[in-house]
């Protein structure tokens, strides 16, 4: 099968094409011949020699922790799904491949209506903002800040948020502010000022704030919450000690997975894709990732 491999530590075209065995699954595992597989910020991290925790990564390492496929193989004990299933998932490294094997417990089945890139890049940015918000105990009647709400997690913790009862002011560039507002966030542009434009959008104050971009939009909402135990940020852990507040990563599980497509099969969620590239052109992928500030997900297809 073709897949994406690093050849060498470093900037985005060392993501090459290469041939590697395909394998049987073995006992409680599927087999998953993969149509979409998102790109994330920690993927670009993979490529440089982070190896998360768990992992060594190497040269030749395949990077991708999200996918979407049908089902062509399974192994012995598979009770939930079987052979033509479509069904999306999540695993560590691996996922930017022509096939991928996890466990039934690592996948959920596609709604019918939902777009392969949709899927193939939901669960990562997806389970993320499930994670922040439930770990910040986000809920009924809060005002929650999320700062970089126009990114592929920022968008998704926004409308979980909402689902969830909770009012959300949203930070973004001014390009953005009207797609905020579609999504059912309250806008603000980030930047100078930010401070006292929040003031005027929440006199009564802020009860708990998702950071997706750091910077001074993290420091801002730390004058805004007074419960630090209800601030978290997903991108900024060198700070968090000092600021005293939660750095949150992402606990995956079929459970949250479930959470999110129960939403979208509800209309209560939606995914902009920003751009699909072919698998070959995975560096691309990385490169666009790797500029931030970009509204959505970014995918690979493997059509």
């Amino acid at each position: 099968m073709k897949a994406i491999g690093i050849t060498e530590f470093g900037a985005p075209e060392v993501l090459q094409v290469m041939n590697v065995e395909i394998v049987p699954p073995g006992s409680g595992e599927v087999r998953v011949k993969v149509k979409a597989a998102g790109v994330q910020p920690v993927d670009a991290a993979v490529r440089k020699g982070f190896s998360p925790p768990g992992t060594v990564v190497t040269v030749g390492t395949i990077p991708g922790n999200e996918f979407a496929g049908i089902i062509d193989q399974i192994g012995e004990g598979v009770s939930q799904f079987q052979v033509g299933d479509e069904v999306l998932g999540f695993r560590l490294l691996g996922s930017y491949a022509d096939y991928v094997i996890v466990s039934e417990e690592q996948i959920v089945h596609k709604p019918s209506r939902m777009p392969w890139e949709v899927a193939g890049g939901l669960s990562g940015a997806g389970q993320t903002a499930v994670t922040a918000l439930e770990l910040l105990d986000v809920s009924q009647g809060d005002t929650v800040l999320i700062n970089g709400a126009a990114g592929a997690v920022g968008t998704i913790a926004v409308q979980v948020a909402r689902a969830f009862g909770a009012s959300v002011i949203g930070t973004a560039s001014e390009a953005n502010q009207e797609y905020l507002l579609s999504l059912g966030a309250i806008p603000v542009i980030y930047g100078e000022g930010l401070s006292e434009r929040l003031r005027a959008l929440a006199p009564e104050g802020i009860h708990a704030a998702v950071d997706a971009a750091g910077g001074d939009g993290l420091r801002v909402a730390c004058e805004f919450v007074l419960d630090k135990s209800r601030v978290g940020t997903i991108v900024a852990f060198d700070v968090a000690s000092e600021l005293g507040i939660r750095a949150i990563r992402s606990q995956r599980s079929k459970a949250r997975l479930a959470k999110l497509i129960d939403l979208y099969d509800a209309g209560k969620l939606s995914i902009h894709i920003r751009e699909a590239f072919p698998m070959e052109r995975a560096a691309d992928a990385h490169t666009v990732v790797e500029k931030g500030h970009g509204r959505g997900k970014v995918v690979l297809v493997m059509m």
